[in-house]
């Protein structure tokens, strides 16, 4: 099978991670390689030391999508979470993964209100009193996808709905055989 990327965008608290930890065990009873690149992790690992500017989220997601691309070129399914708020990188991730395999972009479109409602840390709060700058959805902006593969609304479907969306989707677009 080919390797293709699925990369879940959206606020924080929208429910990117929540959805692929429930994705990502499910291609792999599927018989597929795995990688999970969820953008906390990454930032951790791979991208350490880089803010939130403009041109660090740019950097973060460039990096991102390189190394996805590198992973669905050796025929990974790759699940990659991360809010990735500007349409612009989002489109140069899609390309660079394209040259390899499929790029299946989901907007977890979850409303600000109820990602602020579900924020356990307190991020939201804090960005609001003015502690966290350059904070998305807040006072930075989220460029929603202008032309998702799939986009959920988590007000509407919980996560293990939301999963099998996910997975129905694949299926419909060929990536995934259909389970008996």
């Amino acid at each position: 099978m080919a390797g293709f990327t699925l990369w879940f965008t959206g606020l924080s608290g929208a429910g990117k991670t929540t959805i692929a930890e429930l994705v990502a065990p499910e291609l792999e009873q599927r018989g597929l390689l795995v990688e999970w690149l969820d953008g906390d992790v990454v930032r951790t690992h791979l991208t350490r030391g880089l803010g939130f500017s403009r041109e660090d989220r740019d950097t973060n997601i460039e990096r991102i999508g390189w190394v996805a691309s590198r992973l669905t070129r050796h025929g990974a399914a790759v699940v990659v979470s991360a809010i990735s708020p500007y349409e612009a990188m989002r489109r140069k991730a899609r390309a660079l993964v394209e040259e390899f395999g499929a790029f299946v972009e989901v907007y977890v479109a979850t409303p600000v209100e109820e990602c602020e409602r579900r924020d356990v840390k307190g991020l939201y709060e804090r960005a609001r009193a003015g502690e966290i700058l350059e904070f998305t959805g807040v006072s930075d902006p989220y460029e929603e996808p202008t032309n998702p593969e799939l986009r959920i609304d988590t007000t509407e479907h919980d996560p293990a709905g939301s999963a099998r969306l996910v997975v129905a989707r694949l299926e419909e677009l060929g990536i995934l055989g259909i389970a008996a």
